[in-house]
């Protein structure tokens, strides 16, 4: 099989991965894997939009703020004034490109701005209820036809090709070569080299049972930065978005943060509001208060669910700001502008991941990690709403900056994947029964609330797991439902034992064994080949 050779491999096709294909393809040639279809990820899904300052009511210092206070004290503040100080710029560049946000001819800027959890002014800019696929779509056209970039679709990528793993010796360490990666369609594994590699894989939702993300969120980029050595940062801060449509047939589908942000109410089964009693801020308190609320109050009183009702605002203005979830709402016979909306928590978002500086480099030479997949220091123990596309922004834009300004390699002969010595699976049923395994108890043990036994039942579940899949590795050839599981619980592992390292309860972090607040915040750090995990304060150059 030959080689496939790029100056620049992205792994991943959400917003951070093609802003930084669209921004390196004048001078680069790009490769753009993703294991699926390109608007499959979940930068598409997102709902919400784009926090920036952007109107005069507001400022930077008033978003840095807000950031700090959602991210409970662990947000690193210079890469929180800078993503903010970037923001307006990012934004415009969306604008350049074609991105039909919402328009307000009466207000300031020219486009809606709407208001979500935690934010103490309007700033969000969006397009209607489906920010996330306008973007996409605008810059998927754009990548598409772009003669520097080459997009391969169901390639899955497989790990990291190393120095380490090739047994050679850099002068600066491990450096990282490129990856192999499975054409799922045609069931061949390539090998693809590249001057630099990045880890635009997203998050892993998926670990948990009941989640918003779609079905590619396995922790992958995660998972392969993890085993080619590099530091992991914050796993165990897993957000829970507080409102997913609860209904038998409907599929992570997220009532966005914006419904609160328009005046949305939080209601029990009796028709009574019960936010005001956990928060002064009620509806529009962050995410994790909102999130523990609500499985407070479910567990409490044996609910299947809690209710977010907006029907007191006019139909018109519903179906307006809100179309998307009006119509899909309205399939499931829910008709929002007069019935209140059945919710529930779900796994949303992977605060923690691969430890990068400010350029999105990781601790690999020639390997960067950007979007979710990354940890920039701007979450910090909870995500601010609406701030992660203006991450995936931001950052894919400092990578490309920083790999513009390098003298491209020449181009390295890599030994191709060997598969001489496996066979084809005799029971793939068994993948399927560890995944469903694997996403219950993690939702039982590692969930919103989590106690020091449960967090040990998951370990032992995870290494009885972990000995299965990579028996199961070696002796058989791989597929794609193979290699999304061993992510899978290699960062549902990552989730544990930071988890089990935090001794206190802070963002998204909440332990019945620790229920108070240390008085120093510190990062849980973790990296192969140590004897034990390491909390402290780490610094950003």
């Amino acid at each position: 099989m030959p080689q496939l050779n790029f100056d620049t491999l992205i792994i991943g096709s959400g917003l951070a991965g093609l802003t930084l294909a669209l921004n390196l393809a004048q001078t680069n040639k790009v490769g753009l894997i993703t294991k699926r279809a390109l608007l499959d990820g979940a930068s598409g899904w997102a709902q919400g939009g784009i926090a920036a300052v952007l109107s005069k009511e507001d400022s930077p210092e008033a978003h840095i703020r807000d950031t700090l206070i959602a991210g409970a004290g662990l947000c690193n503040e210079a890469v929180t004034r800078y993503v903010v100080e970037e923001g307006p710029r990012a934004v415009q560049w969306l604008i350049s490109q074609g991105v039909p946000f919402t328009r307000n001819q009466g207000s300031g800027t020219g486009y809606h701005l709407t208001r979500e959890g935690g934010h103490s002014v309007r700033r969000v800019i969006h397009a209607a209820d489906a920010t996330g696929q306008a973007v996409q779509l605008t810059l998927i056209e754009k990548a598409r036809t772009h003669p520097n970039i080459t997009v391969l679709e169901h390639h899955v990528a497989i790990d990291l090709i190393t120095s380490a793993k090739l047994g050679r010796a850099d002068h600066n360490g491990n450096r990282c070569y490129g990856a192999y990666a499975l054409d799922s369609v045609a069931g061949q594994v390539y090998t693809i080299g590249a001057n630099n590699t990045v880890l635009a894989t997203g998050g892993a939702g998926k670990v948990y049972l009941y989640t918003t993300n779609p079905d590619t969120a396995t922790g992958d980029g995660i998972a392969m930065g993890w085993r080619a050595g590099c530091r992991v940062a914050n796993m165990e801060f897993i957000q829970f978005h507080p409102t997913c449509l609860y209904h038998p047939h409907a599929k992570s589908f997220l009532i966005s943060e914006a419904v609160r942000g328009e005046g949305g109410l939080l209601k029990l089964p009796d028709g009574s509001r019960f936010m005001p009693w956990h928060d002064q801020r009620a509806e529009l308190a962050p995410r994790d208060i909102v999130a523990r609320a609500i499985d407070f109050e479910m567990k409490k009183r044996g609910l299947d669910c809690v209710y977010l009702d907006i029907s007191h605002k006019p139909a018109k203005f519903l179906k307006e700001h809100f179309p998307n979830i009006y119509k899909r709402c309205l399939e499931f016979g829910i008709d929002i502008t007069v019935q209140p909306i059945p919710v529930v928590p779900a796994a949303h978002y992977t605060c923690g991941g691969v430890f990068t500086d400010r350029k999105g480099k990781t601790d690999m030479d020639n390997l960067y990690a950007i979007g979710e997949t990354a940890h920039t220091g701007l979450h910090g123990a909870n995500r601010l709403a609406s701030n992660s596309l203006l991450e995936c922004l931001v950052f894919g834009q400092a990578a490309a900056n920083d790999i513009i300004g390098q003298t491209p390699a020449p181009a390295v002969e890599l030994p191709q994947w060997d598969e001489s010595r496996v066979t084809n699976a005799d029971e793939e049923i068994v993948i399927s029964h560890n995944w469903d395994e694997l996403r219950r108890f993690m939702w039982s043990y590692v969930g919103i609330v989590r106690t020091t036994k449960r967090l040990q039942r998951a370990q032992n579940r995870i290494g009885l797991l972990h000995e299965e899949i990579n028996e199961y590795y070696a002796n058989f050839r791989v597929t794609s439902d193979l290699l999304e599981l061993r992510n899978l619980v290699d960062t549902a592992d990552l989730i544990v034992q930071s988890a089990m390292l935090r001794h206190e309860s802070r963002g998204l972090h909440y332990s019945r064994d620790y229920p108070e607040l240390l008085p120093e915040a510190k990062d849980t750090v973790v990296k192969r080949g140590l004897p034990t995990l390491s909390q402290h304060r780490i610094s950003r150059a």
